[in-house]
């Protein structure tokens, strides 16, 4: 288990950004993009545009990590 995120680039709506994410965030993170063929900038922007502006966008993509894999259990 990684104890430090990450950086990682993305490209939303044409302009890069980073987040910084834990390994076990984002494999899980390109898994469920890979599982809905998506590509992980296209799962990356939709996150964002939900995500509102209380929330970074590390954050929210850890939220929905955590949600995804919540509502499979359930």
């Amino acid at each position: 288990m990684s104890h430090r995120p990450v950086k990682h680039s993305l490209t939303l709506r044409g302009h890069r950004t980073s987040v910084s994410l834990e390994a076990e965030f984002w494999d899980a993170f390109r898994t469920i993009a890979a599982d809905r063929g998506q590509p992980i900038n296209a799962l990356a922007a939709e996150i964002d545009e939900a995500r509102g502006t209380n929330l970074g966008l590390a954050s929210a993509i850890r939220l929905f990590v955590l949600r995804h894999y919540q509502d499979r259990a359930t």
